[in-house]
């Protein structure tokens, strides 16, 4: 059933405000992409000064400041080994960017590695490149036979609680080499969203099995990719989730909160050694990639502007860990909930109904008109109810989301839920 969509009059903090006057708390940070609240009033006046020097050249044969600034002070961020920046517009195609880099990292070097290694639950885009290295679902189910091959293996989710994390790591690891012994010489790289999968359920992993990876990646010769279109940019409670994990992949997908919300952007990152491989006379070795805004002045001042709010909010980006435990605890023992987790300012979990689980358990749509009423945007996925706010949120405001929360699951419980 498709719900009437609501119009949207303006915004502003973590307050959305409809034409009816209703006003409702951006819960989702709209799709993941706000990472410091609605028309933070620093972006705009960056796009604006820039939008009246430079809004827009092409970017073959040219540059400016803003992309040089904007790679300068990325870089820098991310430390090594990452050293070479590829602009384009939003995180599919990031992912794109990405595959295309790590396939032809090894034809370049007289290697034919036709596929890739990834997760089952994996969501990485749709574009064509993206739905293939995603899990296959109702999403992709129409392009199946344009998808290519590949190589899938378990993802090791955890919860809060959960004691068998370090089991399910090493059985997940031990599959991951035996396709890695059978089969790597055909792989050109494992692609992952790190330690958190998003629209596959807000499924969260330990920093210690992607410490593991990274080790297996590298005994095995390919190629490892972090997907931190979602990831990036504070919300796994450090700046990004390579970081918080204490790993360095080689190639980076970087996108949605990287202009705050403002404006499409995207960029793929990668070392220098896997950008040599391309730097050559020989035409066949260029990466022929391109999109008409690519490196646009406007996306880069607003990116820049974001960097500079990154450390304004980092207090709250890495204390809302514990703020989610600290109001989760309420949930709990709630009979209706189970597999609580969190992850930097992302909290999630499972909600026990009478549907099978699945994005399309109608207990969404139920929980959406709810928390409209009540003043929240909730965007469930399926059976999976979590909570990722812009970094203003104040205590109270994030006290009224929980709240909210606790208020819909009792009211839910006598006809959905368990």
């Amino acid at each position: 059933m498709a719900l009437e969509p609501l119009k949207v009059k303006s915004a502003q903090g973590v307050w959305l405000e409809l034409e009816t006057g209703h006003k409702m708390i951006d819960c989702i940070s709209s799709w993941w992409v706000n990472t410091y609240g609605h028309c933070h009033p620093k972006i705009a006046e960056a796009i604006y000064q820039q939008a009246q020097q430079l809004e827009q050249v092409i970017f073959a044969g040219f540059t400016h400041d803003p992309a040089e600034q904007l790679a300068e002070k990325l870089v820098e961020k991310l430390g090594a080994p990452f050293n070479r920046v590829f602009f384009s517009d939003n995180g599919s195609t990031a992912v794109e960017v990405g595959l295309k880099i790590a396939y032809q990292y090894w034809v370049n070097q007289g290697q034919a590695r036709s596929t890739f290694l990834a997760f089952d639950g994996a969501y990485h885009g749709d574009t064509f490149g993206a739905m293939s290295v995603g899990a296959r679902s109702l999403f992709s189910a129409v392009f199946s036979n344009l998808l290519f091959n590949v190589e899938f293996v378990p993802f090791p989710s955890t919860h809060w609680g959960d004691r068998t994390a370090e089991e399910t790591e090493a059985k997940v690891l031990s599959i991951l080499e035996k396709v890695l012994d059978e089969r790597g010489d055909r792989i050109a790289g494992i692609i992952i969203e790190p330690l958190v999968q998003g629209a596959g359920g807000m499924r969260m992993c330990r920093p210690q099995f992607l410490q593991k990876l990274r080790a297996i990646a590298q005994s095995f010769n390919t190629l490892l990719i972090f997907d931190e279109v979602m990831t990036g940019f504070g919300r796994t409670g450090d700046w990004f989730a390579c970081h918080k994990a204490g790993v360095s992949p080689d190639i980076l997908c970087l996108s949605k909160g990287i202009t705050g919300g403002f404006l499409p952007f995207a960029v793929t990152v990668c070392s220098e050694e896997i950008y040599h491989a391309f730097y050559d006379d020989e035409p066949l070795k260029t990466l022929y990639h391109g999109h008409s805004y690519t490196a646009n002045p406007l996306g880069c001042a607003a990116a820049l502007a974001g960097l500079e709010l990154m450390t304004e909010y980092e207090p709250q980006f890495r204390s809302m860990e514990a703020k989610h435990y600290a109001q989760l605890a309420q949930l709990k023992d709630h009979p209706a909930v189970e597999k609580l987790r969190v992850t930097g300012t992302i909290a999630a979990m499972d909600l026990v109904t009478q549907e099978r689980s699945g994005y399309l358990n109608t207990i969404s749509l139920e929980i959406r008109q709810r928390a409209i009423a009540k003043g929240l945007l909730l965007r469930p996925l399926g059976n999976v109810l979590y909570i990722l706010p812009p970094y203003c949120i104040r205590d109270a405001e994030l006290s009224q989301i929980y709240q909210g929360i606790e208020e819909i699951l009792t009211d839910l419980s006598k006809d959905f839920l368990i």
